[in-house]
């Protein structure tokens, strides 16, 4: 037993601790929303306001059955492609139909105008040999997926700079021989004139050429007839020379 004590005789006030808060999660007021939001509209309260069927409208006899009467024939897809059905033991073959055509000979032919076929690509993998299309492994390079397909090659880059860089040189050399005097170019019209004048010559000396004789059996005739075609020629080439290049130097 307890023994008395004068300071268990006041009782004395109990003291309570002090509850902890109540934990909220952060996402209580995102959570709400999508309830609220997000709610189907006949989730409680039952399916959605509808019009009632009539009385008049209910389940009659035979009223599930399909309707025949727009029915069409069956017809299979490979029926085109079907050969004609095998003659029955009563029908009669056509008798007496003769070919003249040489089927050896016609044979013979297709064969040796056909274009032989080329071998698949394949590959083999194993010592039986068992052989897989080669163009879908991955073994033959793809160049079409290559890092630098579509670009121009390394060379002809370093071949066009060497190309641009000796035109530059060489107008460079030109133009300081212009500055000095020591050459000239000619004008747009001067060219023109020149190849209009070495067209002219050329078609007289042609008209010439048309006029000699067909028979060349002297040797006046013979000399004659090469003096025109090497003039010819030669104007030719000068003709080139002017309409391939639109600006051209004349060294005083």
């Amino acid at each position: 037993m307890a023994t008395e004590s004068i300071y268990r005789l006041i009782p004395k006030e109990e003291i309570k601790p002090p509850k902890e808060p109540m934990y909220k999660s952060t996402f209580r007021s995102r959570v709400k929303e999508e309830t609220k939001t997000n709610k189907s509209p006949s989730k409680t309260m039952g399916p959605a306001k509808v019009e009632q069927p009539k009385t008049s409208e209910f389940l009659k006899r035979r009223s599930g059955e399909h309707d025949l009467s727009t029915t069409k024939p069956f017809k299979y897809s490979d029926d085109d492609r079907k050969r004609p059905p095998v003659p029955k033991a009563t029908e009669k073959p056509l008798m007496g139909l003769k070919s003249n055509k040489n089927f050896v000979k016609t044979n013979a032919v297709e064969n040796i105008l056909s274009v032989p076929k080329k071998p698949a690509a394949n590959f083999a993998d194993t010592v039986r040999g068992a052989t897989h299309p080669l163009d879908p492994s991955g073994l033959k390079p793809v160049y079409t997926r290559m890092k630098k397909y579509g670009n121009v090659p390394d060379y002809l880059t370093k071949r066009n700079d060497e190309v641009k860089r000796a035109q530059e040189e060489y107008d460079e050399y030109i133009k300081e021989h212009y500055r000095r005097g020591a050459m000239k170019s000619l004008s747009d019209n001067e060219r023109k004139s020149i190849i209009d004048g070495l067209k002219k010559n050329w078609e007289e000396i042609h008209h010439q050429y048309q006029g000699l004789s067909m028979v060349t059996d002297t040797a006046p005739k013979k000399a004659r007839k090469e003096r025109l075609e090497s003039e010819m020629k030669q104007l030719e080439r000068d003709i080139e020379l002017l309409e391939k290049h639109n600006i051209i130097y004349i060294s005083n």
